[in-house]
């Protein structure tokens, strides 16, 4: 596969990185649905594209799920207000949530939405495009599983959606008894990573999305 070309683009005040392959570009938009919804606005107006994908990782909800697992949701649903998108294809419930869901809040939220997996972003990325007459659709790969608790996070992602990665390590560093989880998270996540990698470059080598825009983010 050839490689991306990086391109840096500004937008509304705000420089994006985007990375362009043939008929599809990335763009990683960050944390939150704020940063997605931003990230989604830019990329729609430098790009045009034809389908909007968002992109990234997910929690799971139910045990059926499992690290690593590819999930492509017909329903992304927004938590805060119960509004949701029908993406027309795949299945599966996919809801965004506000911050990082514990295990009680993920089955508080399949409880209550039939959620399969929770995000932060994808409902962001949904509304955007839906203002703009762009279709949409998501593609998630599961960091985490149903039960898995994950150490505090949410006071380290910043206003614009980027992880205090430096601040992060030197909380873990004084607090022992969060290793555990972090190294587990570190494991979680770079399986993930590889095979959401591995899903769009199939994805796109197939041809099944064009000219496309991928909507990503780093951490749920």
């Amino acid at each position: 596969m050839r490689p991306w070309t990086r391109r840096d683009q500004a937008y509304a005040g705000r420089t994006f990185r985007f990375f362009e392959h043939g008929e599809a570009v990335l763009v990683c938009g960050g944390i939150g649905p704020e940063a997605a919804r931003r990230a989604t606005q830019a990329v729609i107006a430098l790009y045009s594209p034809q389908l909007i994908y968002s992109a990234g990782f997910a929690g799971a909800a139910t045990e059926a799920l499992r690290v690593a697992d590819i999930l492509t949701p017909r329903r992304v649903v927004n938590a805060n207000d119960g509004s949701s998108v029908d993406t027309g294809t795949g299945e599966g419930i996919l809801v965004t949530f506000a911050t990082i869901a514990s295990p009680e809040q993920k089955a508080k939220l399949a409880a209550s939405f039939g959620a399969h997996a929770i995000d932060m972003e994808a409902s962001a990325v949904a509304q955007a495009a839906e203002a703009r007459g762009v279709p949409f659709a998501a593609v998630k790969v599961i960091s985490d599983v149903a039960d898995f608790a994950l150490p505090p996070m949410d006071d380290f992602i910043t206003p614009a959606g980027q992880f205090r990665t430096a601040n992060f390590a030197l909380f873990l560093m004084l607090r022992p008894w969060l290793w555990p989880s972090a190294i587990r998270l570190a494991r979680n996540s770079s399986q993930a990573s590889r095979a959401l990698s591995a899903h769009l470059i199939q994805m796109i080598e197939s041809q099944t999305i064009h000219p496309t825009s991928l909507e990503t983010s780093t951490r749920r």
